[in-house]
């Protein structure tokens, strides 16, 4: 009998994936393809400890960076933006107040953290509770 092949996931999504995976090491709970605001998906919103907002944007390629500035439009739905890429990006094209991580499909290594912009009182609890109901719809559809 045949097996069904699948796709190979999305460059990106492997970046998420281990992204996803080194997050609770530094205390962070990852959530992949948050909607912030309506207009704006990011690839991986993390919550800390303390209620902190990470946002990290996934690019596997220079014309993955190049042709896309919808990431600018996350600075003001985080605590700390972020970049991840793959070991062979060229991370000089990177702005150097963005975070910087290092990812493959298994791990990631956080190799530059941004400083911290605070995020205005209400907006933190907005974002959280969307962050909030999204994990347990999610957890809802893995359970039927």
């Amino acid at each position: 009998m045949d097996t069904p092949t699948h796709p190979a996931p999305a460059p990106g999504r492997l970046i998420a994936r281990g992204v996803c995976r080194a997050l609770p090491g530094h205390g962070f709970i990852p959530l992949e393809e948050v909607v912030p605001t309506p207009g704006l998906r990011v690839d991986v919103m993390a919550l800390g400890p303390a209620g902190e907002v990470w946002v990290i944007e996934c690019k596997s390629c220079r014309a993955d960076f190049v042709t896309d500035r919808k990431w600018q439009g996350y600075l003001g739905w985080c605590d700390r933006f972020f970049f991840a890429v793959d070991p062979d990006f060229p991370a000089e094209l990177l702005p150097d107040d963005a975070g910087l991580i290092i990812a493959d499909r298994h791990d990631a290594e956080i190799l530059r953290l941004p400083e911290p912009r605070p995020l205005a009182p209400a907006r933190r609890r907005a974002l959280m509770l969307r962050f909030a109901r999204l994990a347990g719809q999610r957890l809802m559809a893995t359970t039927g």
